[in-house]
């Protein structure tokens, strides 16, 4: 797959994947960690904040591996 392909595919895959995320750490937010008091609230919605980070890196390394040669 050329480079320009594998962009658009992780783009939609990013994008598709920070949908569902952000409506997955709403959900759990809301269920289980509302009215636990203000320091839990932080912590627990710092994790859910950062949680995607490690998907987007591993498909933006994906995504600018050089072409090959095949």
């Amino acid at each position: 797959m050329k480079i320009r392909q594998r962009k658009f595919v992780g783009l939609v895959a990013t994008v598709a994947f920070l949908a569902v995320y952000a409506l997955i750490a709403m959900a759990i937010g809301g269920q289980y960690v509302v009215g636990y008091g203000a320091a839990i609230e932080l912590l627990a919605f710092i994790l859910l904040g950062i949680g995607w980070i490690p998907v987007a890196m591993v498909l933006i390394r994906w995504m600018s591996r050089p072409d090959t040669e095949a």
